[in-house]
């Protein structure tokens, strides 16, 4: 098992080696915010498709620079993900309003600005080329944040990520130092409140 300083310098290095694939992902996930903006009609499992790359993204980087948890563990997300899509309903995605549009724009933008690993003195490089869609963490809070602000109506796809993000959250606070680690436990926690407020909903609909 390797220490956390080893983990650590090897995030790191991911960070800084590949920022401007991580330019890339902030351009793509604009690109997706502007496109559900100005295409009402784009369907649910289109944008989950796509929001399946960055995962694979870490996934693939993470075996490159041999790490195969994280390698195993973004794959197999990405798997449970894909096959929560097949269930995603046909219709065009609904953006959400109140506390899931909160909580959804604050979660994306600690994932866009995230400031651990990369190494710079220019505040601007954060804001295009933070380590999204190249680590974990970042990632996991844009893709959590796009998911709040959307609504998939998928009880699988939230819980997962929901899931993931206490995973991550607890490694990275507790077991190698990152304190700001600490968001994806609020994101975890609103995504599994949207799941909740989504049942009761049903249930009084069906009542």
């Amino acid at each position: 098992m390797p220490t956390p300083d080893r983990i650590l310098a090897g995030l790191t290095a991911i960070a800084n080696e590949w920022r401007l694939l991580a330019v890339f992902w902030h351009v793509y996930v604009a690109a997706l915010l502007l496109a559900i903006a100005r295409l009402p009609g784009v369907s649910n499992r289109l944008i989950g498709a796509l929001l399946l790359l960055p995962l694979l993204s870490v996934s693939g980087l993470a075996w490159h620079s041999g790490n195969p948890f994280n390698g195993t563990v973004f794959a197999a997300m990405s798997l449970a993900l894909g096959i929560a899509l097949v269930r995603l309903p046909p219709p065009a995605i609904r953006i959400a309003s109140g506390p899931s549009m909160v909580s959804g724009v604050i979660c994306l933008v600690f994932g866009w600005v995230y400031p651990h690993f990369l190494a710079t003195t220019n505040p601007m490089w954060h804001v295009i080329a933070a380590p999204l869609g190249l680590l974990p963490c970042p990632t996991l809070l844009a893709i959590s944040g796009l998911t709040l602000m959307m609504e998939p109506r998928s009880t699988t796809w939230m819980l997962t990520l929901a899931g993931m993000s206490v995973v991550y959250a607890t490694i990275g606070v507790f077991g190698l130092g990152v304190t700001i680690d600490v968001v994806l436990f609020a994101a975890a926690a609103a995504l599994a409140a949207n799941v909740v407020v989504r049942s009761r909903s049903t249930q009084r609909i069906r009542i």
